[in-house]
């Protein structure tokens, strides 16, 4: 596959009348343009931030709503549970209405959804309010907003860099939880979990006209090349049959050995990231005598070298072998997490700051060496294959979410949570390095820039 450079100037680009600059002033004005694509990426970027403010309530609503309801922490997980389960499972469709409806109507929808279901946890007075409205009208809603919409970006408009933009747009989530987990956390101990709640309603609400001003759906909408491609993409017709597509793919996918084994990796991956540390990490902090406002800030530092690890994993996806990487990132995860349980205390101490940037980095480091064997294996119908191993994703995280307060409520501790979750990691690492590097047959690979 050929590489071109921001160089290439876009097809139909309009150029001003007059004089034909000299050579060197062409060359000097191409270095400096930026390819549309690049601005595409950061409008995502942005869309997903402003977005990630659903992804930062759930563990602080869990001593709240214990507190107001009496609900046990089992059922207020039941809700987190249903939220992080249809997070993943709509997502392939949400990647198969992008191909049918454009990026931007699915989006602004989704952000919609999310906004009714928070601003209506408001008004909640039992356990079914809280699962109708944060488990599946904002699990609906945050499921097409997934990764699945940062994978059909990303292979839209890239050719080349896609390692690297992946870890760019999956970095935006732990961006914004960078943003909103500290002042969610001080409206919640301040004010109580209902302004809270507005807020998150409100924020999706401010992303929707964002979305639909600057979001274009394809290259071809501008005139323009997907970022590294030598000739210019048409822009295909409407992909009708959404569902049924979507279900197709699913079923050629589960013939073949690699989707389970990325789709178990990622499963665990799932569980020891959402399900577990951002659901259960703030309430455990919590049994330890810690505030509530120091531990939500010690999950936004996860997410300031969440941002730094993403990339980076990224940049060494488009370098090394995914496989190697991901036995590596999952190897280093369990190993951290069967220390937790000892470094868990009412002050932060210096100890615990070494496990958070350990994390860290490796919180969603997983996600560009998964998508790109995604691309490897499947091709063309990766990003709704990609959609199915997000699915699975989020049901270990609907898992563990669950579980997790049930060993609360059990076992009057997290120990053993953590300690399964290192061992589980252990496993994953060993099942990403039998995953086989030759494409799958029948699944139109593509070749990887």
């Amino acid at each position: 596959m050929t590489q071109t450079t921001d160089a290439t100037p876009d097809p139909g680009t309009a150029e001003e009348p007059g004089p034909a600059p000299s050579g060197r002033s062409r060359r000097s004005r191409s270095r400096t343009r930026i390819n549309r694509a690049w601005f595409v990426a950061a409008v995502t970027f942005v869309t997903i931030i402003g977005a990630a403010a659903f992804r930062s309530l759930p563990g602080l609503l869990i001593d709240p709503l214990h507190q107001e309801f009496g609900w046990s922490r089992g059922t207020i997980g039941a809700a987190a549970s249903i939220n992080l389960a249809l997070y993943g499972l709509t997502a392939p469709f949400a990647a198969a209405l992008m191909d049918r409806f454009g990026i931007r109507r699915v989006v602004a929808v989704a952000l919609t959804v999310i906004a009714l279901g928070s601003g209506l946890t408001v008004w909640m007075t039992a356990p079914w309010q809280l699962l109708l409205c944060w488990g599946l009208l904002v699990g609906l809603g945050s499921g097409s907003m997934a990764l699945a919409f940062a994978a059909t970006v990303t292979n839209r408009w890239f050719v080349a860099r896609k390692g690297l933009v992946t870890g760019i747009l999956t970095a935006a989530s732990a961006s914004g939880q960078l943003i909103f987990l500290p002042l969610l956390s001080w409206i919640v101990e301040e004010h109580s979990w209902r302004p809270a709640a507005v807020t998150v309603s409100l924020a999706a609400l401010a992303v929707v006209p964002f979305v639909w001003l600057l979001l274009r759906d394809h290259p071809a909408d501008v005139g323009a090349k997907p970022y590294g491609a030598s000739e210019f993409v048409p822009k295909p017709e409407p992909v009708t049959g959404a569902a049924r597509r979507t279900v197709s793919v699913l079923f050629k996918a589960v013939r073949t050995g690699p989707f389970w084994l990325l789709a178990g990796t990622f499963a665990i991956c799932g569980a020891s990231t959402n399900g577990l540390v951002q659901t259960h990490f703030v309430p455990a902090a919590h049994d330890h005598g810690m505030p509530i406002t120091a531990a939500a800030s010690l999950l936004a530092v996860i997410g300031v070298f969440d941002v730094v690890g993403t990339i980076a994993s990224g940049w060494f996806t488009d370098r090394f072998e995914p496989r190697r990487l991901l036995a590596v990132y999952y190897a280093l995860r369990g190993i951290s997490l069967l220390f937790l349980p000892m470094l868990l205390a009412p002050t932060v101490h210096p100890p615990m700051l070494f496990f958070i940037v350990f994390y860290g980095l490796d919180w969603v480091a997983t996600v560009p060496p998964t998508l790109a064997l995604c691309r490897e294996q499947y091709g063309e119908d990766s990003a709704i294959v990609f959609g199915w191993v997000l699915a699975s994703h989020q049901i270990g995280a609907a898992l563990v979410a669950f579980l997790g307060g049930v060993a609360r409520d059990a076992f009057g501790s997290y120990d053993m949570v953590w300690y399964v979750a290192g061992a589980l990691c252990a496993v994953a690492a060993l099942m990403a390095l039998v995953i086989r590097r030759r494409p799958v047959v029948g699944m139109a690979p593509v070749a990887v820039a």
